[in-house]
């Protein structure tokens, strides 16, 4: 009855994000109850590992009492701290210090957020007044990667290039742009990395071009792996060829690293995989695990000092009232200490077991392509390996992927192309990677036997 009740009342007042209305008021909410380590618990007692990490967050899994007890004594100490007027409190000013520390290159400015929607807002704004400031207000394009994902806020929204973050809303502005992204699985030129390279510098070029020239341009956004877009990984030495053409005509580069961060991938950032120092650098879920909210930008020497200069004695006008909030600072700390503590070393080992695992279901009918660095991954369903055709709508891959999945008891991201996301706790011991194989091995079997994949299949 207590169950019933909740579900009534979040059909009638709840509004989920990235939902249909209608069709969650239809089928009800999933009350999720409880949760230890990789493994959730629903309100009806059945329990799932969670594969996608709530929402590519909870880095460090559930329950991790010294997260939990962070944030208590500093709730009991001081829960709340603005940073206007000059003020500020010693959790934000150590967490400021700590990243800074471990960020590549010169990124040793820190400016706090609630998430990643609002970070990727504040480095449009950080880079407006950039520019404004360098005597070049003309450069106010910015261009994002085709299959990108830089938030759902209302400038965000256009960088990202997710049709249904389009849609209704009148976006893209006319100063947000695309170019194809590097895609390997279905790029037009190929598979070998060297062309990809070239196809995604030669692409950026001529949009570059098309919109008046680089000194047009005020910055470039790409995620080190694009994860929303379906987990999109590049070719090796792809994010450093577009990080050096932007060097080379004076366009910020930004890297979008809210969903790659601490340790989603393997090191703390995914960009020191590649060797990449960026202009910016946005976080945010595995910052504090999702245990609070919190995002961060990080600024280089370069950017801060122009706007720091500019401003002179006068304020910048950005902030939020939530900004370095100490609770969350005090979470991300302890986050921090976890990951370096023992999270990153086994994220690797895990990373590299869930990928093995992955692999071996490249013999199954429906996998075309298995993807992925870490703890971060994708599986790409096909009907038809030799064209890559994809799963029809018809089989409505999205819901009932992830409808079998949970009943199966797994948690994965389906999405609607029928690309199944994968985003586990560094946590995760042996076993429970290996039951996420399973897990996903049986829910392609049941989606094998489905009859619009059987029809498309025939």
């Amino acid at each position: 009855m207590f169950s019933n009740s909740l579900v009534e009342l979040d059909r009638a007042h709840l509004v989920h994000p990235v939902a249909s209305y209608r069709g969650h008021e239809r089928m009800g909410v999933r009350i999720l109850k409880n949760a230890k380590g990789a493994t959730v618990t629903d309100a009806a007692g059945h329990r799932l590992i969670d594969g996608f990490a709530g929402l590519w967050c909870v880095n460090a899994g559930y329950g991790q009492e010294s997260l939990i007890e962070a944030a208590t004594r500093q709730l009991s100490e001081l829960p709340y701290a603005t940073g206007y007027f000059s003020l500020g409190s010693e959790p934000a000013i150590r967490l400021a210090a700590e990243l800074a520390e471990r960020a590549p290159g010169d990124l040793n400015h820190v400016y706090f957020t609630l998430g990643g929607s609002d970070a990727v807002d504040s480095t449009v704004r950080f880079i407006r007044y950039y520019w404004n400031a360098n005597g070049k207000p003309e450069k106010d394009q910015f261009i994002s990667l085709g299959h990108g994902y830089h938030g759902s806020s209302t400038v965000g929204a256009g960088l990202t290039a997710l049709p249904a973050f389009h849609a209704g809303f009148g976006l893209p502005f006319d100063w947000q742009h695309k170019i194809p992204s590097h895609y390997v699985y279905r790029n037009p030129v190929g598979t070998d990395p060297s062309a990809i390279i070239a196809a995604s510098l030669k692409a950026l070029e001529a949009k570059i071009a098309e919109v008046g020239g680089a000194e047009r341009v005020a910055a470039f956004f790409a995620e080190p792996i694009q994860g929303s877009g379906g987990v999109l990984v590049p070719p090796a030495g792809w994010l450093r060829a577009v990080r050096k053409l932007c060097q080379d005509k004076d366009i910020l580069f930004v890297a979008d690293e809210v969903i790659t961060g601490f340790g989603r991938t393997g090191p703390l950032f995914a960009c020191e995989e590649d060797g990449v120092v960026p202009d910016l650098m946005t976080v945010a879920k595995g910052l504090t695990s999702g245990y609070v909210p919190m995002g961060a930008v990080f600024m280089s020497h370069k950017v801060y000092d122009v706007i720091a200069d500019r401003a002179g004695e006068n304020a910048v006008g950005h902030g939020y009232t939530y900004s370095a909030h100490p609770v969350c600072a005090a979470v991300g700390l302890e986050a921090l200490r976890l990951y370096e503590g023992g999270l990153l070393d086994n994220g690797r080992r895990a990373g590299a077991r869930l990928m093995a695992g992955l692999e071996s279901l490249k013999d199954h009918s429906l996998v075309g392509d298995v993807r992925g660095r870490g703890m971060l991954a994708a599986v790409e369903l096909v009907v038809d390996k030799e064209r890559k055709t994809p799963l029809p709508t018809t089989a409505e891959p999205a819901r009932r992927i992830f409808d079998r999945a949970w009943d199966n008891g797994l948690i994965i991201r389906a999405f609607p192309q029928g690309v199944l996301g994968y985003a586990p706790p560094l946590c995760c011991t042996d076993a429970e990677i290996d039951a996420i194989v399973a897990a996903t091995r049986k829910t392609l079997d049941q989606t094998l036997a489905d009859k619009d994949v059987r029809q498309a299949m025939a």
